[in-house]
């Protein structure tokens, strides 16, 4: 891990944190707990909707659709729902529209984690009525959008940073995840893969402590999980078991590309109707209402259906609806701009996956492969590998799984990543004009010292040097504008520039000191200090040229750092990632393999 340096020039250490997270971490627990309320009240407004429009009756208690008995009329209700949605985007706030996600990685990236108090109503009352009128969506995504608006609403009441802002926005949105589901864990981890782009303890213990409120809070509004029981599986499998894994991985893969390929071709299709955007919902739902009517397990959020494949009791044709029915639909409707989620639908078309694969691979209990599938398309679909492993975990409670989960994952993910440029969640993103880069390392100038790019070879003065003298000085480091002063034994007196010099010669002041345009509080640079310092202090002074001194508290001087010696360091990293050599080479002398090492 690299070493961190605060730009006061405080003592190395591994993070940079400072007190302030204790206050983030009081806002964020508060924030926890109104989002396990949000989260609670969204599932209530599905419930109430969903009977409201397909049973007519005034119930907030989770239904499935597909028991509805209007027959053909069914068809016109995601319809109508679908209209409604598409008049509150249009008149109401147009960031109503998607899945949740990718809006919330809009507030974080282009409105500096500012989300419109309007939002915090408008997102879960579009996509309770998306969802009830029989929408094939999951409710994670909206809660994790109204979560977020609400912990960002929290964060504008206070003086707060934008990265301040952007750690209780996801506090928030991890938080409803994490009430949804019971999985505070897996609700961290995608916020870290997904919505923080670091991993820092500024941001990771806020919204850590965020979801273990969300989810305490859980138990007393929605009940302890898991939420989809499973039978017991095999605490080990053989080689040929962790094959049958790769293999369920590598289909995992596979699927989610032509899952996210099929959403942003309907997109796509949408985008060339010369209609405006508020009817496409519209037309999503009348593909909703046709889908339904052929296969109405396809409708709603389908929990049911999910618990269902891991229980290994779904039928044949059930899986076929939902591979071929359920995927039409869901990336129709999707495509549309309408209101809803991702995670549940990801979660059962993949579990139907796992029913298939059931068929072929060695039997390991009922619901095995379903489990794994669901798991393994989790972490291709969304590039969430960690999230994929823990959510399957934490949703079933079945630890045995975590080593077939962790190879299928693997592969589902690097089918993914090598087919695609972008996830399902983040070509949104992309499509209004910016680019996200989900891989999290060490930047190179953490690690780099000042003292490794410094240039000791430099033009230095002394507060008497006259001016004469100076400007024949110049030529002989054409690349150095900036000049330390120096007083005894190397200590630094100041800086004069090469234009200071020069404006003191044009005005006829040869054989005067440049003393007199010292300047005598200039910015400096420490030996030891991490170059990323180093690049905000150029960034904050506008300076791309720095004494460098011993270090805080000694002012002699050791050398000169420019944005030069910055480049350096960075193309020595290019260099390291680029360059390839063969560092042993073989030679088989007389048949005998010998190793020739330092050709």
């Amino acid at each position: 891990m690299a070493a961190q340096m605060t730009d006061s020039g405080g003592a190395l250490g591994d993070f940079t944190v400072t007190p302030r997270v204790l206050l983030l971490s009081i806002i964020a627990i508060g924030i926890g707990g109104v989002s396990a309320v949000v989260a609670l009240a969204l599932l209530r407004l599905i419930g109430l909707f969903t009977n409201l429009l397909y049973f007519q009756k005034w119930s907030s208690a989770m239904t499935s659709p597909a028991q509805n008995t209007l027959g053909p009329v069914a068809v016109i209700v995601p319809v109508i729902g679908a209209l409604i949605v598409g008049f509150m985007a249009r008149y109401g706030s147009e960031r109503i529209r998607g899945h949740g996600i990718p809006e919330a990685l809009e507030s974080i990236l282009i409105h500096g984690s500012r989300v419109e108090p309007r939002l915090a109503v408008l997102k879960p009352v579009s996509s309770a009525i998306s969802i009830g009128s029989g929408g094939p969506f999951g409710a994670e995504g909206p809660i994790i959008m109204t979560g977020g608006a609400f912990g960002s609403l929290f964060a504008q009441l206070f003086h707060l940073s934008s990265a301040e802002r952007k750690t209780l926005l996801v506090a928030g949105a991890a938080a409803g995840m994490a009430a949804t589901f019971a999985a505070p864990l897996s609700s961290l981890l995608l916020a870290v893969e997904l919505l923080l782009f670091e991993w820092k303890p500024r941001s990771l213990i806020p919204v850590a402590l965020a979801c273990a409120t969300a989810a305490a809070a859980r138990r007393s509004l929605l009940g302890l999980g898991p939420l989809f029981p499973v039978p017991a599986h095999p605490a080990s499998l053989g080689w040929d078991g962790l094959l049958a894994c790769a293999l369920a991985g590598l289909l995992a893969g596979l699927l989610s590309a032509a899952l996210t390929v099929a959403v942003y071709a309907a997109e796509d299709g949408f985008q060339k109707l010369p209609i405006h955007w508020m009817w496409w919902p519209a037309i999503g739902g009348l593909v909703i209402g046709i889908g339904g009517l052929i296969f109405p397990q396809a409708l709603g959020v389908g929990y049911d259906t999910i618990a269902a494949l891991i229980q290994g009791e779904v039928p044949k044709s059930t899986i076929a609806g939902i591979l071929i029915v359920k995927s039409i639909i869901w990336a129709v409707a999707l495509g549309s701009g309408t209101s809803g989620g991702v995670l549940a639908p990801l979660l059962m078309m993949g579990g139907a996956l796992g029913g298939l694969e059931a068929g072929f691979l060695p039997h390991y209990g009922a619901g095995f492969w379903p489990l794994i599938s669901m798991g393994a398309i989790l972490g291709g679909t969304m590039r969430s590998p960690f999230t994929g492993i823990v959510f399957a975990i934490e949703l079933t409670h079945d630890l045995n799984v975590l080593l077939p989960l962790l190879v299928a994952n693997a592969l589902a993910y690097a089918v993914s990543v090598l087919l695609l440029k972008r996830s399902i969640l983040t070509e949104k993103v992309s499509r209004r004009g910016f680019h996200l880069s989900r891989e999290y390392t060490v930047d190179p100038l953490e690690i780099l010292f000042a003292r490794e790019v410094m240039e000791t070879n430099v033009t230095a003065f002394t507060e008497y040097t006259p001016c004469e003298a100076a400007v024949r000085a110049i030529p002989a480091q054409p690349n150095q504008a900036l000049y330390p002063v120096l007083k005894e034994e190397s200590a630094l007196a100041g800086v004069v520039t090469r234009n200071d010099i020069r404006h003191l010669a044009g005005e006829g002041e040869e054989g005067k000191p440049i003393g007199i345009v010292l300047r005598k509080k200039p910015v400096v640079a420490y030996a030891g200090e991490p170059l990323r310092v180093v690049v905000y202090r150029m960034a904050s002074s506008g300076f791309t040229q720095m004494p460098v001194l011993e270090e805080p508290g000694k002012n002699r001087l050791v050398g000169m750092i420019s944005l030069e010696g910055l480049l350096r360091a960075r193309a020595h990293s290019l260099s390291e990632e680029r360059d390839r050599e063969q560092v042993i080479h073989i030679r088989l002398p007389f048949g005998l393999l010998t190793a020739n090492e330092g050709r």
